[in-house]
């Protein structure tokens, strides 16, 4: 159900590390606690960021959440298409990455969780 080609916080992101950067979006269990995606504010390239630190918000027709850093480091690719069509988390929550991460500290992967670790939490 989660794919195992990456790693999962307890905040419901999901991250694809590869040579030192990360793509970052949200679980098929986030979006469907969400319901309908109707918005999403991704910052601009450039932001550095913390693990766990907020990186932007989600919005649904139920409620508006944060999105939150799985790593640290710096932001230096935006989704803008995906701010275009927000829906799209809610069809393809695992093929739908917001932002790429240039990854600052790569022992913070020690941190995440890998796909069964995740399962587990995810119910």
């Amino acid at each position: 159900m989660y794919p195992a080609d990456r790693k999962y916080s307890k905040d419901h992101e999901w991250i694809i590390i590869a040579g030192g950067e990360g793509k970052v979006g949200i679980t098929d269990y986030a979006q469907k606690q969400l319901g309908d995606v109707v918005f999403l504010e991704l910052p601009e390239a450039g932001l550095k960021v913390k693990q766990g630190e907020v990186f932007g918000t989600i919005e649904s027709v139920k409620a508006v959440s944060e999105l939150f850093a799985p790593m640290s480091g710096e932001i230096t690719a935006v989704n803008t298409a995906l701010t275009e069509k927000p829906e799209t988390v809610n069809s393809d929550p695992h093929g739908s990455w917001m932002v790429v991460i240039t990854i600052a500290n790569a022992a913070e992967e020690g941190e995440l969780l890998d796909h069964d670790q995740y399962a587990g939490v995810a119910q």
